[in-house]
């Protein structure tokens, strides 16, 4: 096996294991390149199709390519797709900075979706190597009542045993990519042939990174228009993968603050 033989099989015995544990169990899709990964290993975790519910947490601010690309794979991949809205700006933490708050809204929209659907298991495509703050998460990860995640109080995780405690109203946070790299996620999806929304390959110099909302994610310069461009890019930038993310340009602890109250 080579090194994304090895990552695939983690990930589908991660998948296998949430899946077995963790009822009623959803999985986070976002429409990015990491979250079509995390799609696509459960589709040969499990046969071909996706045996949980997949959840869009709409902001209503996503690029059309986005929405247009969910509409058309929620069909090809037979999807068993929960759709949920966020509550507007005006009702988030008015002391975090401009696109933190906005940013917030799909906290409140997850946490909504999470107690609408009494989940006990969130499936959901972070990596370690994407955010510092990322770093600090457990592949099983507990949530508590209230959504939050207390960084100090994570269970350990020896030989790939996973632990899912379960108190009333807590859920699990299941991370799949957590070891993947970005070049990784990028040299997966041109082995399998994985779709992607084409805001990720460049066009009059500059493409997307990361996908987010539109009046909080800006593209990087690039030229790279090809799955074999943006591998050959990566391999030699020291651009931040998140570089075009507005909140990651806020305060130190903006993005910090977000992930303990429940941000994906």
């Amino acid at each position: 096996m080579d090194h994304l033989d090895q990552l695939e099989a983690q990930s589908i015995f991660i998948l296998r294991e949430a899946y077995r544990k963790l009822r009623p169990l959803a999985m986070l899709w976002s429409l990015g390149k990491d979250s079509n990964v995390m799609v696509w290993l459960a589709k040969k975790a499990f046969l071909g199709r996706v045996p949980f519910p997949v959840m869009h947490v709409d902001t209503g601010k996503k690029f059309r390519e986005m929405y247009e690309f969910r509409d058309e794979y929620t069909k090809k991949w037979e999807l068993d797709l929960l759709l949920g809205d966020c509550p507007p700006v005006e009702e988030m933490d008015p002391s975090l900075p401009p696109a933190a708050r906005s940013a917030a809204r799909k906290t409140a929209g997850l946490a909504a979706m999470i107690e609408k659907h009494r989940l006990q298991g969130v499936i959901a495509g972070i990596r370690r190597d994407e955010q510092g703050t990322r770093a600090k998460e457990r592949v099983f990860s507990p949530r508590g009542a209230s959504h939050k995640w207390d960084i100090r109080n994570q269970p350990p995780e020896f030989w790939d045993q996973y632990a899912t405690p379960h108190e009333e109203g807590m859920h699990i946070r299941v991370h799949p990519l957590l070891s993947w790299r970005e070049i990784d996620i990028w040299r997966y999806i041109e082995r399998e042939g994985i779709p992607l929304v084409d805001l990720y390959f460049a066009k009059d110099g500059k493409r997307y990174r990361s996908l987010g909302d539109q009046d909080i994610t800006s593209p990087v310069e690039s030229n790279a228009s090809t799955l074999a461009e943006v591998i050959a890019e990566l391999e030699t930038t020291r651009t931040s993968e998140r570089s075009g993310r507005a909140m990651d340009h806020e305060s130190e602890d903006a993005f910090e603050r977000l992930r303990v109250a429940g941000y994906l």
